[in-house]
């Protein structure tokens, strides 16, 4: 394996029992992304060049959902923190430049916080530590002149060591070399009967080489996220600040309460987010569009000047200018370019709509090419699916759908055609002609009439 200049390391091998749950801790997600990939997100973000995870409980399910954009290592018996980095280095051979050390429960150190703590550190280990007014529950740094001396977990902690509010904030950065030696003197002689991460602190402070403690008044860097309450905590927090980066970069979100943007969406400027809209994934909304209410839109492609409104859609394009809602679904592999308009109850499924298409009530779309300013009327269903394969239909531009249409794929039909409302098309139409794919009406004078007298005539 190649050296890295500065590599990841994120301890997600606990069995996270409080969360009473199937799923690994650290998959259950904060704004819509598993904590532990938040981390490792951030950690390349702010510079790191590789990332191994330590897995041990539920690993298996941890590698298969993030897969194998980082490294893992195994951590068959959770002995520690320390016992964890141990298992890491084992997989990762020999170690050069820095080590950064996190934890995959603490979604809510930033990129900034990492580029912060990766500038701060210049010797052989930097701590991260947070000064709090009540550091009860967490481990107490003894920090000396900027310097951290040792780490006194809770559960050891006398009385005295107990009024300490310098707390570990559980991040490390560590020259290779040196964490190396110092994890080889890690005991397990302390209440929990583990190999303390911690105890480097210690040795090395010991060993004449300074432990500099990188000192944030952010209590949120320390949220571990241990139960169900302080994952709705994370989330909380999280998207706050979300929120905030997009109103503070010029979009105007209506009720930040009830909105919800995933760390990796991005808004153009004057773009409008209306209450109850989820934005997730990869989503990109372009300048001066509007959102919502009541949408939900996950890893979309969404142009300029557009409205999207009660309406829910993954994984396809939206050009600029396109107007769509109310109740509309637009589903994978679907491209909708320029001016295209959906109305209410359309659905739309692996189809290219070239500019101007109009599809405005309760229509299904699917496996199909539609041609420039066609109008597809109320009702119309693309018959994409014989029972055993799909097969696509070409719509020509310029045609005009009539409503209630029945296309049964294949078809095609060609420019400046039309279907005549009710028909069922099974053939080509030519460019310019008509389909007529209906029965015959029969018209029957004073039938109606007689019926009625003969209902009413007849004795019950």
């Amino acid at each position: 394996m190649s050296k890295a200049t500065t590599t990841g390391l994120i301890l997600a091998a606990g069995k996270g029992t409080r969360m009473k749950s199937d799923l690994p801790k650290c998959l259950h997600q904060v704004c819509g992304v598993p904590m532990v990939k938040l981390v490792a997100d951030n950690m390349i973000s702010a510079g790191v060049d590789r990332v191994i995870i330590v897995v041990g409980h539920g690993g298996e399910a941890i590698v298969e959902a993030l897969g194998p954009s980082y490294l893992y290592a195994w951590q068959r018996e959770q002995l520690g923190t320390g016992h964890a980095v141990q298992c890491a280095l084992a997989e990762l051979g020999e170690v050069e430049g820095t080590v950064v050390i996190a934890c995959g429960d603490t979604p809510l150190i930033s990129v900034d916080y990492f580029k912060e703590f990766l500038a701060e550190h210049n010797g052989t280990c930097t701590l991260s530590v947070a000064h709090l007014s009540d550091a009860t529950g967490y481990g107490r740094v003894v920090v000396e002149n900027g310097v951290a001396t040792r780490i006194v977990e809770q559960k050891d902690a006398s009385d005295e060591e107990k009024q300490i509010r310098y707390a570990n904030a559980g991040m490390y950065c560590v020259d290779g070399a040196s964490l190396r030696e110092a994890l080889k003197t890690l005991k397990s002689d302390n209440a929990q009967g583990e190999y303390y991460l911690t105890d480097i602190v210690s040795y090395l402070s010991e060993s004449s080489r300074a432990v500099k403690a990188f000192i944030s008044a952010d209590p949120s860097i320390l949220l571990g996220v241990n139960d169900r309450v302080q994952l709705a905590e994370a989330n909380t927090i999280l998207r706050r600040q979300i929120n905030e980066r997009h109103m503070r970069a010029g979009v105007t979100i209506v009720d930040p309460a009830t909105t919800y943007i995933g760390p990796a969406v991005s808004i153009g400027q004057d773009s409008i987010i209306e209450p109850n809209t989820y934005l997730e994934g990869s989503t990109v909304v372009g300048a001066g569009s509007r959102i919502g209410p009541n949408c939900k839109f996950s890893d979309m492609r969404i142009g300029n000047d557009c409205y999207l409104f009660m309406s829910h859609g993954y994984e396809a394009t939206v050009g600029n200018g396109c107007r769509i809602g109310p109740f509309a679904n637009i589903r994978p592999k679907t491209v909708l370019e320029d001016g295209v308009r959906l109305g209410n109850f359309v659905e739309v499924n692996r189809s290219h709509l070239h500019a101007g298409v109009k599809v405005n009530h309760l229509t299904y779309i699917g496996d199909s090419e539609i041609g420039e300013e066609t109008n597809i009327g109320a009702g119309t269903i693309t018959c994409n699916y014989d029972g055993y394969k799909k097969s696509r239909t070409t719509i020509g531009k310029n045609v005009f759908v009539g409503s209630n249409s029945t296309l049964v794929a294949p078809v095609t039909i060609g420019d400046g055609a039309l279907t005549a409302a009710g028909s069922v098309i099974t053939d080509e139409i030519p460019a310019g002609g008509a389909g007529f794919g209906r029965a015959r009406q029969v018209t029957k004078d004073g039938w109606a009439e007689r019926r009625r007298q003969q209902h009413e005539n007849t004795p019950e």
